[in-house]
């Protein structure tokens, strides 16, 4: 697990895989999980401050999978047009998953 996670750190993870697989699908997963959560949280009426941390769990892995679609994009051997359009959707999907 911990190779993978370098793996993808170091943007050694071929870029559609970071991006289609841990950004998109799995980051989406986390994130809705976590902001469900977050509201479970604030309808049983736990404070607002554990319902926030509850909704930024995720913030770790979305750096993760941030960078690891940035540094993939620079190894990615196809068109730059599709690298650049990874990286500016990923930088994209990170400010949303923040905000919801």
């Amino acid at each position: 697990m911990s190779d993978r996670i370098i793996a993808v750190w170091q943007g050694r993870v071929p870029l559609s895989q970071v991006f289609w697989t841990f950004t998109i699908a799995l980051g989406t997963l986390i994130n809705a999980v976590a902001t469900g959560a977050m509201f479970v949280a604030i309808a049983v009426g736990i404070p607002a401050t554990v319902a926030i941390v509850l909704h930024l769990l995720p913030l770790p892995y979305n750096t993760l999978a941030l960078v690891g679609v940035w540094r993939s994009a620079k190894a990615f051997n196809g068109p730059p047009a599709l690298a650049t359009a990874a990286q500016l959707l990923a930088a994209v999907w990170f400010a949303i998953m923040i905000i919801l």
